[in-house]
């Protein structure tokens, strides 16, 4: 379902793009021979693109603007780190949004495969294409993975544990391994906890989080998003009390949790840690830019080879 929402935001942007060359050639028209004519229309064609482009820069933009304002302990930025900070957050939502959800990972088996499998749990919004840049890495290492695309969208947190079951039995068995270990971006490492809570932890050897809101984000975008699962991932909210109350037996030694005090989606940046875990904390990442960061990547390969080969 999120791959065909996907094709529908950028058929809409591409229809924007074309409306404003459209307006732009119905009111602009200087004479001239018909090789300028045609440059004009790339011209008016590229205006279309640079504004849909400009659009979702501010709507980026914005949303540092208001996460940043809520993290007062968050460590001051040089302008030139705060200009790349914003320009890879943005590169990565675009490349993600743009290309990477409309090729979902799937189950990936390496030749020469070794160590444990890894489940791969996607964030509100996406899909397992998320986790491209990762999966690319796991298949260099031979370590084998499935990409879980949770549906539908908008449920709540705890019906996703029976698809969270269900891949991990099928990774199982494509492997022949009986643990495995879970890397979940955002929404995705709360899926995890909801499955532990649930189902146990005994398939489980390591949980690593990316950018997972723990105790939920304050960020005011967070109270306008569809489905029950941004409600769930509020602030304090009554689930995620519930959820902490419904584990304490569990081992939160099974966590590793990779968090970025510049985080523009999870507001404050301390939600993201977790009581009990191994904490590893980043500076100058977005919350997208975790899953593909030159900085973070290698840190998420080293504690998937660190349980995959213990």
């Amino acid at each position: 379902m999120i791959r065909r929402v996907v094709f529908l935001l950028l058929g809409l942007q591409l229809a924007t793009a074309l409306i404003v060359a459209a307006t732009l050639h119905r009111y602009w028209q200087p004479a001239g021979p018909l090789y300028w004519q045609a440059l004009l229309e790339l011209f008016y064609l590229l205006c279309g693109g640079v504004l849909v482009l400009t659009l979702r820069l501010l709507i980026s933009a914005n949303n540092f603007r208001l996460s940043l304002r809520g993290q007062p302990a968050a460590p001051a930025l040089s302008l030139p780190r705060l200009c790349m900070l914003l320009a890879h957050e943005y590169c990565s939502n675009l490349k993600t949004t743009s290309y990477d959800m409309l090729h979902p990972v799937g189950l990936q088996l390496p030749a020469g495969q070794h160590g444990l499998p890894v489940l791969l749990i996607h964030g509100y919004g996406c899909n397992s294409g998320y986790w491209r840049p990762l999966s690319g890495l796991l298949n260099q290492a031979g370590v084998a993975h499935l990409g879980v695309d949770l549906e539908p969208p908008g449920a709540s947190i705890d019906d996703f544990t029976p698809q969270v079951h269900a891949a991990i039995a099928q990774l199982c068995a494509a492997t022949g391994q009986q643990r495995v270990v879970i890397v979940g971006h955002s929404m995705g490492g709360l899926v995890a906890r909801a499955y532990l809570r649930r189902y146990g932890a005994a398939a489980v050897a390591r949980v690593i989080t990316l950018g997972t809101p723990h105790q939920g984000t304050a960020l005011s975008l967070a109270k306008f998003g569809i489905g029950q699962n941004v409600r769930q991932m509020l602030y304090n909210s009554e689930w995620l009390r519930g959820l902490a109350a419904g584990e304490a037996n569990l081992q939160r030694e099974l966590f590793s949790t990779i968090y970025t005090l510049h985080d523009n989606i999870v507001a404050p940046a301390q939600s993201a840690q977790l009581a009990g875990a191994r904490q590893l904390a980043f500076e100058g990442v977005g919350h997208v830019a975790l899953g593909r960061h030159a900085e973070t990547l290698p840190r998420v390969m080293d504690e998937i080879l660190a349980a995959t080969h213990a």
